[in-house]
């Protein structure tokens, strides 16, 4: 796909009408900001935010993900390794396709992250 090829650009406000996804266990939630509900075709965008103690679901994706920490501190889990990476505010992360994951949020700061999968896994929105 070339730029020419991209017919619109559109400006997306996280903040207002982008749907709760079932990611988190404990306080916090997660939205789509970016996917194929709103015409994500090549990457999804996903607001986590975790809060103390919080943790997201376990997660796998055919395609690899990337995510952004926005601000807070935890980790993130190889959940068949069992191997954990620290995670604090201005942190990339890097999953590879097929990789069993997990973010946990610190127990003092919580843990705010934006990313996804791409391209887009449709099982993470069954109810949307």
């Amino acid at each position: 796909m070339t730029f020419a090829d991209s017919p619109t650009v559109r400006v997306i406000d996280s903040a207002a009408g982008c749907p709760d996804i079932p990611l988190v266990e404990g306080a916090g939630n997660a939205k789509a900001v970016l996917w194929p509900g709103n015409g994500g075709t090549y990457r999804t965008l996903h607001l986590l935010n975790l809060e103390s103690g919080a943790r997201t679901v376990s997660l796998s994706h055919a395609g690899d993900s990337v995510y952004y920490v926005i601000r807070g501190s935890g980790t993130v889990a190889d959940l068949v390794s069992g191997e954990q990476s620290p995670l604090e505010e201005g942190s990339m992360i890097h999953i590879d396709a097929g990789d069993t994951y997990q973010f946990v949020a610190a127990s003092d700061s919580g843990l705010k992250l934006l990313g996804g999968p791409c391209p887009a896994d449709f099982s993470l929105y069954p109810d949307i």
